[in-house]
């Protein structure tokens, strides 16, 4: 289990197709969304083939340890993480694959520390959250789910996005499930994060968040494709708009039959990232 020490000492897993499975070519850090895990890109890896794709369990995520502090769930310490994580493997620059959360990552990254980055692909994110989708969010952070198994979980999963992700299978979202959850005999499934992850949500608040056009500048400045769930509640088709008028080079896809986010093997998902990766990683 491969893992490294950030810089306040917590040690975080990740893994690197370089070590397990010989993908040696440009490398691609995906960052998840804000519950999810490395495990959240397991549908677009056999697309990846070629590329070095590192992934990484946040702190409090996955395989990763639990910080004493929940304070320390901030998208600036992730940040800072994921060029600890870089520095460890000596990768001078990578491709930011960012999902929700790890799209805000990238972003800062991009003001922060550009040099370490050779463009991003972001995936259902801007620089303003929809409202409706962020109290969607509000609404499970934290919480244990009812489901005592991956079956009902999937059954369970299904219903609940009917709406917005039309026609998955329940053999997905019992993959999806397994993701984001740990079976448990006997009682409801566990979460695979910590639950105070719910604290992180105060850097989510768009009443008190900085604002982050000049980030998305600074990343618009690069190579910059963005994905769009066609059904998202908190990437509005609006701001979608808005971001490609601001940045017209950036490069948008609007992924059908699916809310937020994307699974990235949708044909629109993997038309975007991999025409993107194969211009600029």
């Amino acid at each position: 289990m491969a893992r490294f020490t950030a810089a306040d000492g917590l040690s975080l897993h990740y893994t690197d197709t370089v070590e397990h499975e010989g993908g040696d070519g440009p490398p691609v850090l995906c960052l998840a969304g804000l519950t999810r895990n490395s495990g959240d890109f397991r549908f677009l890896l056999p697309f990846l083939a070629g590329y070095r794709v590192i992934r990484m369990d946040y702190r409090g995520r996955g395989q990763s340890d639990v910080p004493d502090d929940p304070a320390s769930y901030s998208v600036p310490q992730e940040a800072q993480d994921a060029i600890a994580l870089l520095d460890h493997l000596d990768v001078a620059k990578a491709t930011i694959l960012g999902t929700s959360r790890g799209g805000l990552i990238a972003m800062l990254l991009a003001a922060t520390t550009p040099e370490r980055l050779n463009g991003a692909i972001l995936n259902d994110i801007g620089p303003e959250l929809a409202t409706g989708g962020l109290d969607r969010i509000k609404e499970y952070v934290g919480r244990r789910p009812e489901f005592h198994s991956y079956d009902e979980a999937a059954e369970g999963l299904a219903a609940v996005n009917a709406v917005q992700f039309p026609g998955v299978t329940l053999a997905r979202w019992r993959m999806h499930a397994e993701n984001i959850w740990a079976e448990q005999p006997g009682d409801k499934l566990i979460l695979r994060y910590d639950p105070r992850l719910r604290d992180a949500l105060k850097d989510l608040d768009t009443a008190a968040s900085p604002d982050l056009w000049p980030f998305f500048d600074a990343l618009a400045a690069m190579p910059l494709t963005v994905l769009r769930g066609g059904n998202s509640d908190l990437l509005s088709a609006n701001l979608f708009a808005r971001m490609q008028a601001r940045a017209p080079s950036m490069r948008a896809r609007v992924v059908p039959d699916r809310g937020h986010v994307p699974f990235l093997d949708e044909a629109a998902s993997l038309d975007g990232i991999l025409n993107h990766l194969k211009e600029y990683a």
